[in-house]
């Protein structure tokens, strides 16, 4: 049987064959990067998760026009708001000779003493650019009218007369009458834009003084008088709204009880003063009647004039807050506001109730004003002669009589609020005026001096307003800013602009309602509710309070990718390595 012989392994098969590989240099395969990409792919769903963060607590904020603004409250505070203003003279009655020089030289002397007149820094909401016109006519501009002074109504048939004659291009007019029969020179200023002095005119140098005192001081001015009340003390709510309340105060209703007929009063006396003041502001009327309404302040008797008093040192301490309730009022909700009218009928124990003026004289309206809150008009009703003792007091209502008596008082003192005057006289230098009357409680020039003053106010307080918001707004960046607000400003913004427009073309109705509507917007603007958010924190505070949640992690994820980067750089440098060598 044949042998199989196993072949013998030689000794080249035994000895294992000798490497150059050195594992800590290099490596025969290539590194892989499934770790690398794993490690790059939670790194990456990271990044796209962070702009859903950022847009998670992301405010929304509209874009203002901070230039816009920056701009109008420069303009507004640097220079004043001033509006052209013409002024005409007409001398009736006066020798014709030369009138063309005659006139040239009247004109330059009334401007050259307005000038004078005139303060040298201009205030806001007065005139600028003003020019004096002069007509000389002998007679023709009163040859329809029948000019007697003893006639009833005189100088109301002539202001009448005057306003259908006149030019109605919104120049302030002087009608200077010479009469020689007329020995007294008496200056009247009309309801509309007119005034007229008549009278026997021998000096020519008083004469010009008083027409550019009757231009500057009245038609400009409006006759105020130091310590009359200012512009920026208009009683106007911030949104344009003003609501008269009217209270009929019975002090004691166990001794009488009054009621009124309040409607007939409001068509009668208070519908035309509210149309009189609605470019100003949007005024509404209300009323209410109360019992049971003591004043806080005391009361004497005096023998001399046999009644009670109490003097103006207890103005103050008159209106009783804790009794008064007055503010009941869901018309003026808001930034509204309220003047209270207040009519007291005091109580059986102090009547009649009369105020005592510092010279010792009664007053003659028996009333006085408080600033920004109202007026109040002691009224002793006829009840006081004959005082009933019965435990069942009957009822009364005023005399429509009495009322119109009273709510012309309150005219007055809305007058007064509103800073004019509530007397029918203007003093001046060279003498004094004589007012007359409106029925809407306000003349045509009364109303011009408010439009310009409440004009300036209100842009001023509207771009103060508007500059507050910008910085506000500036300083804190994560504050919420909606579409609303950006409506409101930018309409503020044109309004103010429009303001400014016709204001340079001297159009006061419209200047006062386009201002009006500017401070109002910027005030809804400031206002809005969703300014008082509590999102107003800042981007730190933002950091600090989501970084305790991702930064452990995140901070992880990094150093992992960092750490696998340099791993995967130290393997393919190891790989090439051995590629380089040829192994």
């Amino acid at each position: 049987m044949a042998e199989i012989s196993e072949a013998q392994p030689t000794e080249s098969d035994e000895t294992p064959q000798p490497s150059n590989l050195d594992p800590e240099t290099m490596r025969k395969t290539k590194p892989g990067v499934k770790r690398l990409i794993l490690t790059l792919s939670v790194l990456f769903s990271f990044l796209i998760g962070l702009p859903f963060l950022l847009k998670s607590v992301e405010i929304y904020r509209s874009q203002l026009p901070f230039r816009d603004i920056d701009s109008l409250s420069a303009a507004i505070e640097s220079n004043p708001i001033l509006f052209p203003c013409h002024f005409h003279a007409v001398f009736v009655n006066f020798p014709a000779a030369s009138s063309s020089s005659s006139g040239n030289q009247l004109g330059f002397s009334i401007y050259s003493r307005m000038q004078k007149l005139f303060p040298k820094t201009p205030l806001c909401g007065t005139c600028s650019n003003y020019s004096v016109s002069v007509t000389l006519d002998s007679s023709g501009l009163l040859d329809g009218f029948k000019y007697d002074r003893n006639l009833d109504n005189f100088d109301e048939n002539l202001d009448e007369y005057l306003e259908s004659v006149l030019s109605k291009d919104g120049k302030y007019t002087v009608v200077v009458v010479n009469r020689e029969d007329v020995e007294e020179v008496r200056a009247v200023v009309g309801k509309f834009r007119h005034a007229w002095i008549e009278g026997r005119i021998e000096n020519a140098e008083e004469l010009v003084e008083r027409i550019a005192e009757i231009f500057v001081k009245v038609f400009v001015n409006g006759g105020k008088e130091e310590g009359s009340i200012h512009g920026e003390f208009m009683p106007v709510g911030a949104d344009g709204r003003v609501v008269l309340s009217f209270n009929l105060l019975n002090a004691d209703p166990r001794d009488w009880v009054y009621d009124w007929d309040f409607q007939s009063i409001e068509e009668i006396l208070l519908a035309p003063i509210v149309e009189a003041l609605r470019p100003l502001a949007d005024v509404s009327v209300e009323s209410q009647v109360l019992y049971h309404t003591p004043k806080s302040s005391f009361s004497y008797w005096d023998e001399k004039l046999t009644s009670h008093v109490f003097s103006t040192k207890d103005l103050p301490f008159f209106v009783n807050s804790n009794e008064w309730h007055l503010d009941t009022s869901t018309a003026a909700g808001g930034r509204s506001k309220v003047l209270q009218f207040v009519v007291y009928i005091p109580s059986s124990r102090e009547c009649p109730l009369f105020l005592q003026l510092p010279n010792g004289e009664l007053s003659l309206t028996n009333g006085f004003i408080s600033p920004m809150w109202g007026g109040v008009v002691v009224w002793n009703p006829p009840a006081c002669l004959n005082i009933s003792e019965s435990t069942h007091p009957l009822r009364h209502t005023m005399s429509l009589k009495d009322m119109k008596k009273v709510f012309e008082i309150f005219t007055g003192q809305l007058r007064q609020l509103f800073g004019l005057k509530s007397d029918s006289m203007v003093t001046s230098a060279s003498g004094m005026s004589i007012l007359l009357a409106s029925e809407r409680g306000f003349g045509k020039w009364e109303r011009d001096v408010l439009s310009r003053q409440h004009t300036c106010f209100n842009l001023l307080q509207c771009g103060t307003t508007l500059g507050s918001l910008s910085r506000l707004v500036q300083s804190l960046p994560r504050m919420i800013i909606m579409d609303e607000i950006g409506k409101q400003v930018k309409f503020s913004l044109e309004a103010a602009k429009l303001t400014l427009t016709n204001a340079s073309l001297g159009i006061y109705d419209a200047s006062a309602v386009s201002s009006r509507q500017a401070r109002s917007l910027a005030e809804d603007a400031f206002y809005h509710p969703s300014m008082m958010s509590v999102s107003y924190y800042s981007f730190e505070h933002c950091f600090a309070v989501y970084s305790p949640f991702f930064l452990p992690v995140s901070l992880h994820v990094l150093l992992a990718v960092l750490r696998e980067w340099k791993r995967y750089k130290q393997e393919q440098k190891k790989y090439l390595a051995w590629k380089n060598k040829g192994i």
